[in-house]
């Protein structure tokens, strides 16, 4: 079974809580507070298998949390910190933002990528003791993990997609150019996947081509395998198009190219362009002095595009195709890398999905703004970086902050405190 897109919910591990905790030892006297610090909690962390070209794995597990840090203890010990949950995927996942369809991260990008982070570590009560408060009997509490759900959407890292009806000897061409070994007969939809293979043009260079399978008129509407596996051709730089220059199942060369266009076209107006090799498949069987040949030449010579005449059958010409896709790409763009289209922004707000809850309090000197969601993103700042805090202010402005406390009257001048954070009201 192929599976290519998936919906996981992951959450991080919450940090563990500082310790209130006092030293006391024979002969020594006001040992003073000794509570450890909570450890940090877990990170969901995306690792890159290359061995794996499906999302199969998920079809049964598809919760994933990640171990808490533990509670600080006496003596100024540690928590031990929660250990992270790795989760394998295969190149070319997108992980995407499950309400919004949004790109997280692109996993063709790098090796690894720490999706949720863990709850911080809180304080032990031993940060807490000053020269007029000796005896702190609070200490911090760890800040939860981030939560989310995610789809994954597999496109593959081909660079060569290899496109058609069925039955026209994609899977055949693929087995004879690369090391790929995909199931062959003479049926359609004998291709139920995808298959890889990399193509060796020597000196140790090559490139990955794909054979995508089912496509058909209608497949860009859902009909049969196609509209499933179009995805995967978004990434190739270069479309082989596979046609039967001998119409072994009645069907004509020169309409089957347009067809298959047009389905590209209403999938992806961008794909349409993508540029295209015609392969003229099976000419071992083909009259090629009959009408239908003349027609398709002449269609093609319309399209501008070039023309390979093949047999996967006898091994003719499959080198000098070869040789003709390597050139092209030498000429094309890299491989399509997706831009993440969440910003910081969202990523805060959606990881406090459903604690978003907000209060404002005044006291008639300063306005206290408090919330569980804001209590967690308090500990990501670095209020001394310039940039972090003007982080913090997008973030508070995007979750309605400001628009409250204007609501609960505040004035320009007027204090507001978070958690101890203070800074005068501007509007």
């Amino acid at each position: 079974m192929f599976i290519d897109n998936i919906t996981i919910h992951v959450k991080a591990g919450d940090g563990g809580n500082g310790a209130v905790t006092f030293h006391r030892e024979k002969y020594v006297s006001a040992g003073g507070p000794d509570g450890g610090d909570g450890g940090r909690g877990g990170n969901i962390v995306f690792r890159v298998d290359e061995g794996s070209n499906t999302l199969l794995a998920f079809r049964y597990k598809r919760k994933f949390t990640a171990e808490n840090g533990a509670n600080g203890q006496g003596g100024k010990r540690h928590g031990k910190n929660g250990a992270d949950i790795v989760i394998q995927v295969p190149r070319g996942t997108l992980i995407k933002d499950s309400e919004s369809g949004k790109i997280i991260y692109d996993m063709a990008k790098s090796d690894e990528y720490i999706l949720c982070r863990g709850g911080r570590g809180g304080w032990g009560n031993r940060h807490f003791a000053t020269p007029t408060r000796q005896i702190p009997r609070f200490a911090k509490m760890g800040t939860k993990g981030e939560e989310r759900e995610v789809t994954l959407e597999l496109k593959m890292l081909a660079e060569v997609g290899l496109i058609g009806f069925p039955n026209v000897g994609k899977s055949s061409i693929l087995s004879e150019i690369s090391s790929a070994k995909p199931k062959i007969a003479n049926y359609h939809f004998t291709t139920l996947s995808p298959n890889l293979g990399v193509v060796s043009i020597g000196e140790g260079r090559g490139f990955l081509a794909a054979d995508i399978p089912g496509l058909i008129e209608g497949a860009a509407s859902g009909l049969g395998l196609g509209h499933d596996f179009l995805r995967h051709v978004d990434r190739c730089r270069l479309l082989l198009h596979v046609v039967d220059i001998a119409g072994t199942d009645g069907r004509d060369p020169s309409e089957d190219i347009d067809k298959i266009d047009r389905e590209l076209a209403e999938y992806s107006p961008e794909l349409s362009l993508r540029p295209q090799i015609i392969v003229a498949n099976k000419v071992d069987s083909a009259d090629m002095e009959s009408d239908t040949v003349r027609r398709f030449k002449r269609r093609c010579e319309e399209l501008g595009r070039e023309v390979v005449y093949v047999s996967a059958y006898t091994g003719e010409n499959l080198e000098e195709l070869v040789r003709v896709a390597s050139r092209t790409l030498s000429t094309l763009p890299p491989l399509t890398v997706y831009d993440a289209e969440f910003t910081p922004e969202d990523e805060v707000i959606k990881n406090t999905a459903g604690v978003r809850e907000t209060t404002v309090r005044y006291d008639g000197t300063k306005y206290f703004v408090e919330g569980e969601w804001l209590y967690n993103f308090m500990g990501q700042i670095n209020f001394s970086d310039y940039d972090s805090l003007n982080f913090f202010q997008r973030v508070l402005n995007k979750n309605g902050v400001f628009d409250l406390l204007r609501r609960e009257g505040i004035e320009e001048g007027d204090t507001v405190n978070i958690y101890d954070f203070e800074f005068d009201f501007v509007y």
